[in-house]
């Protein structure tokens, strides 16, 4: 295996944080439903060992970026937070203008928090909104109603949030084109600086898989998606990625680091990384230990995956994650984050420019709009 042009790129730190509440019949992430009083100090304690087991990987770096996903981060009080972000900046540090984002739930336990959090270095929160409809928010498995998640919006900002995401999904049981955009109404109202608006999609290993609800039509939900689009970008937000749409450049700077195939270590049960290693000439993949039990017991290992990506798999890989971005990304990228050169996929992007699937341009990798759209066939020629 050898990569010869293999760049260091930019690093960013995923945290995860497994506990909900209440598990979403959609939900196909590492989450478990809380029973007893979680316990916070003893994992953040694992947090830490983490990391610092990981610091070989980090290759004199700053962080560019950190997210609290889960699970839902919101369910760890402030100072727990604080405390790891502590950690992290001594052992790391941070870019001057690094983005600090956590995962929150509008429910008013976490909304309390939300000034406290601000507090103890989070910047940018992501409100897991999904639906402002109540009859959908039931259907969904959520806790919250529509009024408290206009609520913890409203909250956020008076709490000194200027840079909130919102997600919300589209494409649920029984949606029409008008209740999905009553939804996205509702989130433009509320004015906040990134939309991530995205399909529903059916898991294995969720209650959906298991009991499959009535979901829209293709012809329907392709409807629901031109008439978004169009609503989104009238009303300012520019999508710049299949469901990532924003106002100005507050583009999430975590997720485009994921998307250019940035490097990013994962700690915390069931977290994934991916390392570029110039002097060894490969990239790597990670993934901790999945149970929070497990990755709890300081005599098991926190790492239970690494593994090398392939020559083989490297354009698919790149690909997966670029041809989402609506402007692409340059051949330089692919050849610095791959350590390809951008010959190698020469006679795929041939092909793929005659099909009017990706755009005709001699610097740049990007699929058309209608590439996009068929972006699974795109991917085949990788």
């Amino acid at each position: 295996m050898h990569y010869p042009k293999l760049c260091l790129p930019p690093l960013s730190l995923y945290i995860h944080i497994p506990w909900c509440i209440k598990k979403c019949p959609y939900c196909d992430f590492n989450s478990h439903t809380k029973i007893a009083d979680i316990p916070e100090k003893e994992y953040l304690i694992s947090l830490i060992n983490d990391l610092d087991e990981s610091l070989n990987l980090v290759q004199d770096r700053k962080l560019t970026s950190i997210f609290f996903g889960g699970g839902t981060p919101s369910l760890f009080s402030a100072n727990a937070i604080g405390e790891i972000l502590e950690a992290v900046e001594s052992r790391i540090g941070f870019k001057e203008d690094v983005e600090i984002t956590l995962e929150a739930n509008p429910g008013v336990f976490e909304q309390k928090k939300f000034a406290d959090y601000k507090a103890n270095g989070i910047n940018r929160l992501s409100i897991g909104i999904q639906s402002f409809n109540d009859v959908q928010l039931v259907t969904l498995g959520r806790i919250h109603s529509s009024e408290q998640a206009i609520y913890a919006v409203e909250n956020a900002k008076l709490a000194g949030f200027e840079n909130i995401n919102l997600d919300l999904m589209h494409g649920l049981p029984g949606q029409t084109i008008d209740l999905a955009m009553d939804d996205l109404i509702c989130a433009i109202k509320l004015a906040p600086k990134h939309i991530s608006w995205y399909q529903l999609t059916i898991e294995p290993n969720t209650e959906f898989f298991n009991k499959p609800p009535l979901l829209p039509t293709d012809i329907l939900l392709e409807d629901i998606q031109n008439k978004g689009k169009i609503l989104l970008e009238n009303s300012g937000y520019k999508q710049y990625e299949v469901s990532a749409y924003c106002k100005g450049n507050n583009k999430a700077l975590h997720n485009m680091n994921y998307w250019e195939f940035g490097d990013y270590l994962g700690i915390g049960a069931g977290a994934h990384g991916k390392i570029s290693l110039p002097k060894e000439k490969k990239i790597i993949r990670t993934q901790k230990t999945r149970s929070p039990k497990d990755y709890l017991n300081d005599q098991k290992l926190y790492t239970s995956k690494c593994k090398d990506i392939s020559l083989e798999e490297l354009p698919l890989e790149f690909m997966m994650n670029a041809l989402r971005i609506n402007q692409g990304v340059s051949n330089e990228i692919f050849q610095d984050r791959t350590g390809l050169p951008h010959t190698n996929i020469l006679p795929s992007l041939k092909i793929l420019k005659e099909q009017r699937l990706i755009a005709d341009s001699d610097k740049n990798i990007c699929a058309t709009q209608k590439g996009r759209m068929l972006l699974n066939s795109v991917l085949e020629y990788f």
